[in-house]
């Protein structure tokens, strides 16, 4: 913990930091999101209601839920095994929003497993949907999920998404990138492998896909970047960086009711980790030539 802990304090206040920390010892409340593509909000509402399980909204997003029960509670119920409701972070609902795909947008999902952002987007009615998952176990959970979440007319592809061919053109892509997972430590969870060396190898592929990402993508559109690290090394370095190509420009985003962190960059977002929310970092991207 000594490593990140010198990280945060480099980069945030001595306040912001020790709440962090704080939140690194406290178990996060359990959240899910409504599967909208096999029940309505107001059908697994009433369900809850009959089990008698308690649930609160979120001002940012009408399908999210935060339960006051174990997670174990939500999986024992019909709506979890049916997958009418999913158990999601609320950080990790943040990036298809953002994304906002339309129903006849091509759309790339470049790191998709185990699929929750994947299937998230199916919840648009988005007709085509490519998913590339590197990992070929990993990959086969992803298309577990999506079968079992209802989600159609997604093509599944088991491999490296820098080695997608330059054929390929996208109207919208997703790049929830590899990363530490700086935002999201518990303290069950070592923090040895959160060191410059390791960081900086990350850095260095996060870059990459974020460019390989751009070059499939179609002029005008968009393309949304997001990691579960609250550390500038993986987030506002690699943008900066992707900046200075000259492809691309930062859309501002704007959603409120977030506990957030300072950024370098204008137009991001950076969540806070609390109790009920994840450390994450999202960055929404515009091609413009």
């Amino acid at each position: 913990m000594f490593m990140l802990e010198e990280l945060l304090r480099n980069e945030y206040t001595n306040e912001l930091v020790d709440d962090i920390l704080n939140t690194y010892n406290t178990k996060r409340k359990t959240t899910a999101r409504i599967n909208t593509i096999l029940a309505t909000k107001e059908e697994v509402l009433s369900e809850l209601d009959k089990l008698g399980i308690k649930y609160s909204f979120v001002s940012w997003y009408e399908y999210a839920l935060i339960f006051e029960c174990d997670e174990k509670v939500i999986q024992e119920t019909n709506l979890y095994k049916e997958g009418k409701i999913y158990l999601q972070s609320l950080s990790s609902m943040i990036p298809p929003l953002i994304l906002n795909p339309e129903v006849n947008d091509t759309v790339l999902d470049m790191a998709s497993a185990p699929g929750s952002k994947t299937s998230e987007i199916a919840s648009f009615g988005v007709k085509s949907i490519t998913a590339v998952e590197k990992d070929k176990i990993r990959g086969e959970r992803l298309k577990y999920n999506l079968e079992h979440l209802g989600c159609k007319n997604i093509n599944v592809m088991i491999m490296d998404a820098l080695k997608l061919d330059d054929f390929f053109r996208f109207d919208k892509i997703q790049l929830d990138s590899p990363c530490s997972g700086s935002g999201t430590i518990n303290n069950q969870e070592s923090t040895d492998f959160i060191n410059m060396d390791n960081l900086n190898k990350l850095s260095e592929l996060q870059y990459y896909l974020l460019k390989k990402g751009i070059s499939l993508l179609n002029k005008d559109k968009e393309i949304v970047y997001s990691t579960c690290s609250i550390l500038n090394v993986e987030n506002e370095d690699v943008i900066n960086k992707i900046l200075k190509d000259g492809n691309v420009e930062v859309i501002p985003i704007e959603i409120n009711g977030l506990p957030t962190l300072p950024s370098t960059i204008e137009g991001v977002l950076k969540v806070k980790p609390t109790e009920e929310y994840e450390g994450f970092f999202v960055c929404k991207l515009r091609k413009i030539k």
